[in-house]
């Protein structure tokens, strides 16, 4: 009963949302027996307070400014001396860019294992971790030979806790950074309006369903007044009816909003990895049998050119 170590990350000086959600895990852990919670950031030890008002019992902020790349291998003896400062036999991270590099970056120097695109997790005595197989159709449960147990965590698959400003807990800096082999010459922020499809917490996706690219005029009325975002099948975006950005997919986005309305969409594999990890999905579709209506938790069986102007002019109502 060692303990976890949290990874957080932080943008601009704030915490990103992932970090409490992994937060959020840990303490689901911690009360299965995991043992407690310590939580690694780069940055300042405001972040580090942050952390401990957001479910870490301690926190270690590593101050050297080479982290601020979040590169993995200058990341990587930072965290391994987190780890040895805090004794933890757990390590979570988000699947996030800096986490897809550095999880399997840190198992192969400690000769241990991580499990990737991790939706669950459970303490039974050791970690044991669930993430998806065959293209999102199915889940696998895995554990550990050898300590720490790595696992990178998918977004939204855990709920972040509320901030609880009484609580206490140690916040100790280091200063430890590795070489980075490459150097970043300049950063360019994407350029996007209203909310991002992955944090968005209600996502109304269309497929070629629709039958033409008009239907998603309808798609981004409904998104805009359940303060949603819109996303797109492959099929819709590979016919040019919706930009790829928005697609949801393997090859796509992954998303996990609390709602997912689903026009028009078969629910190919492909899809269904992309959106499986959605809390409540609402399928609208002509077809009884397709699989997106099996997997739905509800399912209306009509045109949605019939039922999502219907199901505007009712949330109009509500004000």
């Amino acid at each position: 009963m060692a303990g976890i170590l949290v990874i957080a990350e932080a943008n601009e000086g704030a915490l990103s949302s992932i970090s409490g959600e992994l937060l959020g895990a840990a303490r689901k852990l911690a009360g299965e027996g995991a043992g407690t919670v310590t939580a690694f950031v780069a940055g300042s030890e405001a972040l580090g307070k942050e952390l401990i008002a957001l479910g870490a019992d301690a926190a270690i902020v590593d101050t050297n400014p080479a982290l601020q790349g979040a590169l993995a291998e200058v990341y990587l003896p930072a965290v391994q001396a987190a780890l040895q400062q805090s004794g933890a036999d757990i390590v979570l991270m988000g699947q996030t860019a800096l986490g897809r590099d550095l999880g399997p970056m840190l198992a192969f120097a400690l000769d241990t294992a991580v499990s990737m695109e991790t939706v669950d997790l459970k303490y039974q005595g050791k970690l044991i971790a669930t993430r998806s197989c065959y293209g999102g159709n199915a889940r696998a449960e895995v554990s550990f030979k050898n300590a720490p147990a790595i696992a990178t965590v998918k977004a939204k698959s855990f709920d972040a806790l509320p901030a609880d400003a009484s609580r206490t807990g140690a916040v100790t800096t280091i200063d430890v950074a590795g070489e980075a082999r490459i150097k970043i010459l300049g950063v360019q922020k994407a350029e996007s309006t209203g909310i991002r499809l992955e944090d968005a917490p209600v996502v109304v996706s269309g497929g070629r369903g629709l039958g033409d690219p008009s239907g998603f005029k309808l798609l981004e009325e409904l998104a805009a007044l359940l303060k949603g975002a819109t996303g797109a099948s492959r099929a819709a975006c590979d016919l040019g009816w919706y930009p790829p950005s928005q697609q949801v997919g393997l090859t796509g986005k992954v998303v996990s909003p609390n709602l997912y309305i689903a026009v028009a969409i078969s629910g190919a594999s492909q899809h269904m990895a992309g959106m499986a990890g959605s809390k409540n999905i609402v399928a609208i579709n002509k077809d009884p049998d397709a699989n997106m209506v099996k997997v739905a938790k509800y399912a209306v069986i009509d045109d949605y050119r019939k039922v999502v102007p219907a199901l505007i002019e009712e949330i109009k109502k509500l004000g």
